[in-house]
């Protein structure tokens, strides 16, 4: 069984960089063809897709959130992380990573962490 869990701070002041880890346990980032994303859900609001880094360790991103996100991964510990700069109270949300394919340009994601709360605030 596939397991996600996100790690960071809860708690980011603006225009710092919000970073996150997403640990993975039973299966590798690297088998083919898994997606591996990170989405966001603001309070009151619908999930948002922010970017993924799939098996290849080629980069994908949001156009909206491209010029301050970047995703990485560290193979050696099966982890991908987001970093998010210059970030302002509207990246306020709980933050997921997700493991997924692509299928006619569409995700399908299968396994999701639990989420994690992140606030921006002063």
């Amino acid at each position: 069984q596939v397991q996600l869990q996100e790690s960071g701070p809860g708690l980011v002041k603006p225009s710092q960089t919000l970073s996150l880890t997403c640990t993975v346990s039973g299966g590798s980032i690297t088998t083919n063809y898994y997606y591996w994303s990170w989405i966001r859900q603001p309070p009151g609001k619908g999930l948002e897709w922010m970017g993924a880094i799939p098996y290849s360790g080629s980069t994908y991103y949001s156009p909206s959130l491209k010029s301050r996100t970047s995703i990485s991964r560290d193979t050696s510990k099966n982890q991908f992380t987001l970093q998010l700069s210059s970030v302002t109270p509207e990246d306020t949300a709980v933050y997921y990573c997700a493991r997924g394919t692509v299928v006619g340009g569409v995700y399908n994601y299968d396994y999701w962490g639990q989420g994690t709360q992140v606030t921006v605030s002063s």
